[in-house]
């Protein structure tokens, strides 16, 4: 499952949330390809952002659900779409 919708607002959530920062400081090479994506948690914090359609409040009231593993998955998951779109973006 993809993130749908506006990839910034759901970093800027996550960056509000203090996600973004601690995450910049660790080696998350093996966490990064071990993404859990049949994982239920991790599939319902996908939909939570999916669902909030851009509003970024309510984005974080309802990430704030989710444990810290869950809401770092995410934020690499946002970062690997970044990094996608970019790709195609340059190919063009």
């Amino acid at each position: 499952m993809h993130i749908q919708g506006d990839l910034q607002l759901v970093f800027d959530a996550l960056y509000q949330m203090g996600v973004i920062e601690p995450l910049l400081k660790k080696d998350w090479t093996d966490s990064f390809h071990n993404i859990p994506k049949e994982n239920e948690t991790y599939l319902a914090a996908v939909r939570t952002v999916n669902e909030a359609t851009g509003n970024v409040r309510e984005m974080i009231t309802r990430l704030s659900d989710f444990d810290q593993q869950t809401l770092e998955y995410l934020a690499m998951e946002v970062a690997r779409e970044f990094a996608d779109y970019s790709t195609r973006q340059s190919v063009q």
